[in-house]
């Protein structure tokens, strides 16, 4: 069956960064558009960014533009996503997901979703 695992979660101080990894399988991957979301306490799940399945293509929540970059390597079945300069309002529970075909931006877009992990940023 599809697994999708995140990992790179942690406690970290304002202006600091962090590397998210999501590995992937049971899925043909190169075939499938992945995004990454984010759920803070209290509030719900919200797009931060995606990449096309050839990786040339790439989109971003306003909130992270310049501060976040995600990738991905086929030849690992694994997407990433960078975190820069990280501020305390990017704590959140972070989840990775997959959609086959074209970048989406809903949670309802995507079919195949990981378990989380989380992200404390302090201030």
């Amino acid at each position: 069956q599809v697994q999708l695992v995140e990992s790179g979660g942690g406690l970290v101080q304002a202006g600091n960064s962090l590397r998210l990894s999501c590995a992937a399988s049971g899925l043909t991957f190169s075939s499938y558009a992945m995004g990454w979301f984010r759920q803070a306490p209290g509030k719900e799940r919200e797009f931060v960014a995606a990449i096309a399945w050839i990786g040339t293509n790439t989109d971003y929540a306003d909130s992270v533009k310049g501060r976040f970059t995600i990738s991905r390597d086929n030849a690992k079945n694994t997407v990433y996503l960078q975190m820069n300069s990280l501020r305390p309002e990017d704590t959140a529970d972070y989840y990775c997901a997959a959609r086959f075909g074209a970048l989406g931006y809903s949670s309802g877009d995507y079919l195949y979703w990981g378990q989380g992990t989380r992200v404390t940023v302090s201030s």
